[in-house]
């Protein structure tokens, strides 16, 4: 059985909304407002490593699908297989990329699927994931920036889930890493 870990950048008031560009009107807060610290995002490089597939909504697929083939750093996400929650898309172009029309569907994936499923971005897949009781584990990369409103990895008036801290570091420019697994 698969591990389902939702990995994401986050403002200190829990905002995952445009970190790199978007709609958002501060978007491309996590490189634009916080100075670049190589030791903050080498967990995205073990992340690289571990994953086994990727776990996208529609929303993220549409932003990463154009970009990140070309991308000679992504080589190993573009590998492996991907999984779009959508009710709308028909035929992806990502090589690799399947369409899940469900939870339920996300659900037997995980039953099927070996090794660590990673959830990029998605605020709204996310939440589902976590409401569905689908999520293992959170790698949060949280960053001295509060942006006030967006899209927000925890939403209001949802159960929200018991986490156990795995692994915690700082970083010279403020950004702080917290790997959390979720206790059931």
């Amino acid at each position: 059985m698969a591990r389902i870990v939702v990995t994401t950048f986050l403002s200190l008031d829990g905002v995952m909304d445009s970190p790199g560009g978007g709609e958002h009107p501060r978007a491309g807060w996590t490189f634009q407002e916080v100075a670049f610290d190589e030791a903050a995002y080498a967990i995205k490089g073990r992340e690289t490593e571990e994953a086994t597939a990727l776990l996208l909504g529609r929303v993220s697929y549409d932003e990463f699908a154009p970009v990140w083939p070309s991308m000679e750093e992504f080589a190993h996400y573009n590998a492996i297989p991907k999984f779009v929650v959508s009710s709308t898309l028909s035929d992806p172009g990502w090589h690799n990329t399947s369409v899940l029309r469900s939870l339920d569907e996300v659900a037997a994936l995980k039953q099927e699927h070996d090794g660590q499923i990673q959830v990029h971005g998605s605020a709204r897949l996310a939440q589902g994931l976590a409401a569905a009781g689908l999520v293992d584990a959170y790698h949060l990369l949280t960053f001295p920036v509060v942006l006030g409103s967006g899209k927000r990895l925890f939403d209001d008036g949802a159960e929200q889930p018991r986490l156990r801290p795995v692994e915690q570091a700082t970083y010279g420019n403020g950004v702080t890493l917290g790997v959390y697994d979720v206790v059931r």
